[in-house]
């Protein structure tokens, strides 16, 4: 009996070690052999922006500055609207955020062909989402074509509603428009989208090439949600004056959003002002205000920031960017890693 009993131990013991062994071994040992995870990508991170106040906010509530570039007029650059470019920006410039200009009214925009002016938004538009990148989808125009840009934007609504992804901005620069013309025409763009999508951050221009946004802070719209104004400027023509309107557009709780800035003059060229680009740099980090550099383009002059038509379409080096192009590299990257 007792030897049956010595017998019994032994088994109990040697099963409760395999036991044992068992446990550590789907544990990982001591733990640092546990599979890390990734983290999470920008957007899957902050989803569905909001606007509180003047401040553009993520989905847990946290404010959220925004930091990229724009790609030149699809009808002149198409060849920078694909997935390569679009995954460069975000891997090797840090850059958030990317804006699909859509021309509207020059030959080969959108009036004339819309099918690739459909075709040139989506090839962006899904690689801003492959890249888990935050997208302006830009109504490039410096007129109201108030019908076809309600087709657009209930196309690509209807298409990218469901998607945290979009930002929508409904006119690029007013030109001689008053702020009673753009604001009705906006009235009803806002409408259009707000039918389809519900939530997603829509961008309102103001005359004289998003100038006049004190213009907008006395007769703001109303009776929405998640509405900013864009402001443009471009540091070599626009200084402190331009600042001050919007200093007091802020203050009177006019949410803005810079879509477009570079620090050459207003006519894309010239040379680049480098103290006042820095002034503009402060005053949109103190204000926690998000923008966006102009542009991804080959074009001869200043603000283009791809040096010429032999430069490749992505990976890039220095040596294939304009000067303007590497000063955005590095402020972006810089910004972006703060």
């Amino acid at each position: 009996m007792k030897k049956i009993l010595n017998i019994k131990t032994k088994l109990l013991t040697a099963l409760l070690f395999l036991f044992c062994i068992s446990c550590i071994n789907c544990s990982g040992g001591s733990g640092q052999e546990e599979e890390k995870q990734e983290p999470a990508g920008f957007v899957d991170k902050h989803g569905s922006l909001s606007v509180q106040g003047t401040q553009l906010t993520d989905q847990q509530g946290n404010e959220l500055v925004l930091r990229g570039v724009s790609l030149g007029w699809h009808n002149w650059w198409s060849e920078f609207y694909n997935k390569e470019t679009v995954s460069w920006l975000n891997t090797d410039w840090n850059a958030n955020l990317i804006r699909a200009a859509i021309g509207v009214d020059p030959d080969g925009a959108y009036i004339d062909n819309p099918q690739r002016a459909m075709q040139c938004l989506y090839n962006v538009v899904d690689a801003a989402i492959e890249n888990n990148m935050y997208v302006i989808i830009d109504w490039h125009s410096h007129t109201i074509k108030q019908e076809e840009a309600r087709l657009f934007f209930k196309q690509a609504a209807t298409k990218y509603k469901d998607y945290p992804n979009i930002i929508y901005e409904i006119f690029n620069e007013p030109e001689q428009q008053t702020w009673a013309e753009v604001k009705a025409y906006s009235e009803e763009l806002i409408k259009t989208i707000r039918e389809i999508d519900k939530k997603n951050i829509i961008l309102v221009g103001c005359p004289h090439w998003d100038q006049d946004i004190h213009l907008v802070a006395d007769n703001p719209i109303l009776g929405y949600e998640n509405i900013m104004y864009s402001v443009h400027f471009y540091a070599a023509t626009h200084k402190q004056e331009l600042r001050d309107r919007a200093d007091y557009a802020l203050k009177k709780g006019i949410p803005v959003f810079i879509s477009e800035c570079a620090s050459m003059e207003a006519t894309g060229d010239g040379p680049i002002d480098h103290t006042s680009w820095q002034q503009w740099l402060n005053w949109m980090e103190a204000n926690r205000l998000s923008w966006v550099t102009w542009s991804v383009s080959s074009k001869d002059e200043t603000c283009s920031m791809i040096k010429d038509a032999t430069s490749p379409l992505s990976g890039w080096q220095d040596s294939d960017l304009k000067e303007w192009g590497r000063v955005v590299k590095k402020t972006i990257k810089e910004y972006n890693s703060k």
